[in-house]
């Protein structure tokens, strides 16, 4: 009777704990919504949540975001380029000369608070190391932070593929289980943030992580169409771009993004013999509507 009665006394404990961690999660989701993640009372309510369920997710997420959001602040500065890291300008004026000034919000951060932040993830990815989530988080705050040279995220990003490599069991992403074709997926999605940066070094991070994620998943082409995308546009080497879409329309000859590449930088060259290659591809595999143009340009140059 007594073992049944400290059973009990054990399940009351956790069922009041449960009850307690339930009701600070609605008064931070309550707070979250009318003030922001670092706004008003949020600090208290996480402190509080943390010492009756110190490994829930969710709050260890909302540390997160308290410390990110207080780290960063915003301020309007003026770019002469049409795009400044990927992003278009909120406001576009003349100068007394005529030209066009782009203004952009940037954000710059408080290294303390920041480092807070990534105290508060670190921890997080310690007591739910399945959580891919909590890794993209991380990743996440790197890019937004180092803005034109990504060199964390990267690293963080190719430990990250490194760790992939040698899981047994899946990863979890919230709270559902993550594939393998989510992972890749995802992994395509940071190539992508590299890529419109727009920055070289930004460039060059995509050519590493793009060269990595072919080496790890051959049969994926679409690193490879990343890198011959790096040679197009930031090396403006277009013999090479080819050489690397041909190494996936070898593979995958419907490929639509290697053929329309293909295509650009055959005109970039003038090689009007190698665009036509393209172009009946376009014709075969492309979509109805590009196909039809593909059909009209190479009327145009005297082909098929």
């Amino acid at each position: 009777m007594k073992k049944i009665s400290l059973i009990i006394s054990a399940l009351f404990i956790v069922f009041a704990a449960s009850a307690q961690s339930d009701r600070y999660e609605q008064r931070y989701d309550l707070l979250v919504s009318q003030f922001g993640p670092a706004g008003v009372g949020v600090e208290t309510v996480l402190n509080n949540w943390e010492k009756v369920d110190s490994t829930n997710a969710k709050m260890l997420l909302g540390r997160f975001h308290y410390w990110f959001e207080k780290s960063r602040s915003a301020q309007v500065e003026p770019r002469p380029s049409k795009k400044y890291l990927g992003m278009e300008p909120m406001l576009t004026l003349k100068d007394s000369t005529g030209n066009d000034i782009h203004y952009y919000q940037i954000y710059t951060y408080d290294d303390i608070l920041y480092g807070e932040a990534i105290k508060a993830v670190d921890k997080a990815i310690a007591i739910w190391p399945d959580r891919l989530d909590f890794r993209f988080v991380k990743a996440n705050a790197y890019i937004a932070y180092e803005q034109e040279s990504p060199d964390m995220a990267l690293a963080s990003l190719l430990s990250l593929i490194d760790e992939n490599s040698s899981r047994i069991s899946p990863w979890v992403y919230d709270t559902e289980e993550a594939d393998k074709a989510f992972f890749e997926d995802a992994m395509q999605e940071y190539c992508y943030s590299f890529y419109a940066l727009g920055t070289q070094a930004a460039y060059e991070a995509f050519l590493t992580l793009s060269t990595r994620l072919s080496q790890v998943f051959p049969a994926n082409y679409g690193f490879i169409n990343n890198i011959g995308s790096y040679y197009m546009v930031a090396k403006e080497d277009y013999k090479t771009a080819c050489r690397y879409y041909n190494k996936v329309l070898k593979a995958e000859p419907d490929n639509y993004i290697a053929i329309r590449n293909g295509i650009l930088a055959s005109r970039k060259v003038r090689n009007v013999k190698q665009e036509k290659k393209y172009l009946e591809m376009m014709v075969k595999h492309g979509p109805e509507k590009e196909s039809m143009q593909a059909q009209s340009r190479l009327k145009a140059l005297g082909g098929k």
